[in-house]
């Protein structure tokens, strides 16, 4: 078959004689009646009939084959998160970056077409990556439906020496489908943007590619181990790594072991210098290891906490549980400890830890300022937006327009209006500034960076809140996932080296669907060199099958500026709301005010006409609208 011919050119091209070639069949499924919260039976997206998907455990020398094969009904993708794909960026998994997209109103044709198979090789042995990984769907929120496992990378020699290491998974849970609720997020009934809630939290529980089971005797029943009804075994004597994922398609977590220290010796792949820390805060797609020594005095078992941040929430439902805990048993007859909440959670400051291998700071050569904002649009929907532009994919993938566009391919203008070109070998400073109320995780592809410097105010010049950019400094930290602060803003230096196209986004997955993201398309010329019959030829064919266009700008023309027929918009309304939901929302919160001053004035004896009371009422409305912020629903950052 062509396609298995093309494969093993890739690998023939891309791996060293001596790598191990692991491969690996998954067909992506519907499971029915899925239940990890005990709440609530729901169709969720899978693997070879079964969820979760399994978990994937590689060796630093291997070169992982993936054989995709998409039994849905719709097309899917799959993304090896925090993978550089050196190389070969046509296997990043990334729908509109590296593979077709197709923009219809059913979104249907992209990714993987149904019935047809993806080839994914990921080359770890040439990127000499190691630590905690995961892999998940880039495909139209799949990976919220449950397309989402651990990748586990390990090397020839451990920086850190311990006896037995365990997976751990974090994770936000929601009963509806995500394309059910992301109808409701982009909607003009939505036009202050709150993102659907979780139902749910999740911990469970990996080792050695094997998923761990239920504690005996607990309910309901399930081949996996999930929350109070997961478990670790420790043994006294013994040093165990924690290797904790947050597949969070929204939600933080706040994670610590009662009775147990917890020292981070990694970070997104990262080995640093043991750190102690007391609680661990993940955002969504933040990895971290742990070492936890095993207790001498087993009389009792302990609880594992994992706590969602619920100050991200617009509301915290009465029916969520936001805290949840695990265990960790030493006998199964023990009593569990359980030391109840912490007093306040501490935000971590990643910057502080230092990595093992130093790589020091290097001289900026290009500089690219971002700026975060959520707004209501022309079309009434509230959007993220970076510059003021909201994302839309490209028809062409990005990738497969540098490839076929020659000299033309260094025009910034052929990739569409949130692209940035990047010369090879450029020392490049991402300034990512917040305007919005609420912190976000921002992800970079084909990379990972130094976090250079971090504001808590970006907007000030007080240099306790917002220090000046250090340079020379000989080991900053790396990693490949951020938190920037809300209303703060963070440096980001990385070495423009991987020629490509890579995607740069809010990791929380419905602000990605809003639009918050922009593309870096890296040293196109040195791509096209590196390129000549690497490429599959299956990746053409697909998008073939779907009558998309494979090469040209962004568009799919032959051309450096036409762009005619690029998806684009929608842009931010300059008054905010459209009338209909200003005077919708103005209804609803007139007639609260009115009903809680008509009882508060009754009660002290006072006498107050209706009409008073509403023009008092609006009278307060519109002046928080002029500073700006409405419970975060006017049009100033959302």
């Amino acid at each position: 078959m062509r396609w298995i011919r093309s494969v093993l050119s890739v690998i023939v091209n891309v791996l060293p004689a001596f790598a191990d070639v692991r491969e690996i069949w998954w067909n992506v499924t519907y499971v029915q009646n899925v239940n990890p919260d005990g709440l609530f039976d729901r169709r969720a997206i899978g693997v070879n009939g079964t969820w979760p998907p399994p978990p994937i455990s590689a060796n630093s020398l291997d070169s992982l084959l993936v054989h995709v094969t998409n039994d849905l009904d719709i097309p899917t993708s799959l993304h090896h998160h925090g993978i550089f794909f050196n190389s070969t960026p046509w296997m990043d998994g990334t729908v509109a970056l590296a593979q077709c997209f197709n923009d219809t109103s059913s979104h249907l044709h992209s990714g993987i077409p149904p019935g047809k198979t993806f080839d994914y090789v990921v080359p770890i042995n040439a990127s000499e990556q190691r630590g905690t990984y995961w892999v998940h769907s880039h495909f139209n929120g799949q990976y919220v439906d449950g397309l989402r496992s651990p990748l586990i990378i390990h090397p020839v020699e451990e920086t850190y020496q311990y006896d037995e290491e365990y997976s751990v998974i974090l994770s936000d849970w929601y009963h509806q489908e995500h394309h059910v609720l992301l109808k409701k997020y982009i909607s003009t009934a939505n036009p202050g943007g709150a993102e659907p809630i979780p139902d749910s939290a999740l911990i469970y529980f990996a080792q050695n590619a094997t998923y761990l089971e239920p504690i005996k005797g607990t309910s309901p029943s399930s081949p996996v181990g999930f929350n109070e009804n997961a478990t670790i075994t420790f043994v006294p004597g013994r040093n165990y790594r924690l290797r904790i994922i947050n597949m969070s398609a929204f939600a933080e977590f706040f994670f610590w072991i009662d009775g147990h220290d917890i020292r981070i010796i990694e970070a997104d792949g990262n080995d640093v210098h043991e750190m102690l820390t007391s609680v661990l805060q993940l955002a969504a797609a933040q990895r971290y290891s742990v070492l936890v020594a095993a207790r001498n005095d087993t009389s009792s078992n302990w609880a594992i906490h994992a706590n969602m941040d619920t100050t991200m929430f617009d509301g915290v439902p009465k029916t969520l549980k936001p805290n949840i805990t695990s265990s960790i048993t030493y006998s199964p007859n023990n009593p569990l400890e359980n030391l109840g909440p912490v007093s306040q959670y501490t935000k971590f400051d990643d910057r502080s830890l230092v990595p093992v291998v130093a790589i020091p700071q290097l001289p900026v050569t290009r500089t690219i300022e971002l700026e975060v904002t959520f707004a209501t649009m022309t079309d009434g929907t509230n959007r993220g937006m970076l510059n003021g532009i909201v994302h839309n994919p490209s028809l062409v993938p990005a990738v497969l327009s540098e490839l076929s566009l020659g000299t033309n391919a260094t025009i910034q203008g052929a990739y569409g209006p949130t692209s940035f070109v990047l010369d090879h070998l450029d020392v490049v400073d991402i300034v990512l500034k917040n305007t919005d109320t609420s912190q976000h995780p921002f992800h970079l592809h084909g990379h990972t960076f130094q976090i250079v410097n971090r504001a808590l105010q970006f907007n000030t010049t007080d240099p306790t809140l917002n220090p000046p950019l250090v340079e020379g400094q000989t080991n900053p930290m790396r990693r490949d996932t951020v938190i920037v602060p809300a209303g703060g803003s963070v440096t980001l230096r990385f070495i423009a080296d991987n020629p490509g196209a890579w995607f740069f986004h809010c990791h929380m997955e419905w602000h990605l669907e809003t639009g918050l993201a922009i593309q870096f398309i890296e040293a196109p010329l040195a791509l096209q060199e590196r390129s000549v019959g690497k490429v599959p030829s299956f990746i053409y064919d697909q998008c073939a099958v779907m009558g998309q266009p494979s090469s040209g700008n962004a568009a799919g023309h032959a051309s450096a500026t036409d762009l005619s027929g690029l998806p684009l918009g929608p842009y931010q309304q300059i008054l905010g709301w459209m009338p209909r939901g200003i005077w919708a929302m103005t209804g609803c919160v007139v007639t609260a005010v009115v009903g809680m001053l008509n009882v508060s004035w009754y009660s002290l004896g006072g006498n107050i006409t209706e009409e008073e009371m509403e023009a008092e009422a609006i009278s307060s409305i519109e002046e928080k609208a002029k500073q700006g912020r409405f419970f975060g629903l006017f049009s100033s950052p959302a």
